[in-house]
């Protein structure tokens, strides 16, 4: 149940920064609806799977990620409309404000386990992302190779049909 709550605040949160960002009509739902489903992926990871943080952080950008990239083809817009209100939940702000608050009461080597932490949940889902948009980029630039090199195949048998 609280994983359910917590998710219906993630959703509540995306939503917010939609409207901020100026985002209308269904992709401010689906962009919100992408922000409360990551977070329950990540809290669902945490919960049931023996992993670190970091790699729950990774599950939960890769889940976003595929969401905001099957959300911007059915839905005709672009991908950072709901990739950037998915990812607010998960912006490890918490640590980065840790980490500055133990710098300046000077406990540096707390700030810089804090630091390392913080830098390693952020580059978990920079990681998740950019894998994510470079398979997706692949995957289509190889469907449109294939579709030209059908369509010229067909273009070639009809040429040599009518010769």
């Amino acid at each position: 149940m609280n994983l359910i709550i917590n998710s219906i605040y993630a959703f509540f949160s995306s939503l917010g920064f939609g409207i901020i960002f100026n985002i209308k009509g269904k992709n401010l739902f689906f962009s919100s609806l992408c922000g409360g489903l990551g977070w329950f992926v990540y809290l669902f990871s945490s919960s049931f799977m023996s992993t670190n943080e970091s790699f729950n952080y990774f599950l939960a950008a890769i889940f976003i990620a595929l969401f905001s990239e099957i959300s911007a083809r059915v839905l005709k817009a672009p991908v950072l409309v709901f990739l950037v209100c998915g990812i607010i939940p998960l912006v490890p702000g918490g640590g980065m404000f840790y980490t500055m608050l133990e710098t300046l009461k000077g406990n540096i080597d707390k700030a810089l386990s804090l630091g390392c932490n913080t830098l390693m949940l952020a580059g978990s889902i920079a990681t998740g992302i950019v894998l994510v948009s470079s398979f997706t980029k692949l995957y289509f630039s190889i469907k449109r190779l294939i579709n030209s090199k059908i369509k010229s195949t067909e273009n070639n048998n009809y040429l040599n049909k009518s010769i």
